[in-house]
């Protein structure tokens, strides 16, 4: 599948690219199909790292920030705390 919203690691998403992924994420839940909605949350998984992986979307920590943005800073503060690249530039 081409999917304009699935790219090769975290580090090639921009900050704003990774918050319109989880939006589609999002998006495709409400679909008729779950399809392109697994297709989306497995790559979501495969490239955050955090251990909690869709849970950030589907089943978050109490008072954690569930907005699209909120969980890219969630993500992006994790990776950086370990050690991992960021988004691009």
């Amino acid at each position: 599948m081409n999917d304009p919203f699935i790219k090769r690691s975290f580090s090639d998403y921009t900050e704003q690219d990774f918050v319109e992924f989880v939006d589609e994420i999002r998006k495709e839940d409400k679909a008729p199909t779950d399809e392109r909605a697994d297709v989306l949350v497995r790559h979501f998984n495969s490239i955050v790292g955090h251990p909690s992986g869709m849970d950030l979307i589907y089943y978050p920590e109490p008072g954690a920030d569930t907005s699209s943005a909120g969980i890219a800073r969630t993500v992006a503060a994790w990776r950086a705390a370990n050690e991992m690249p960021g988004f691009k530039q």
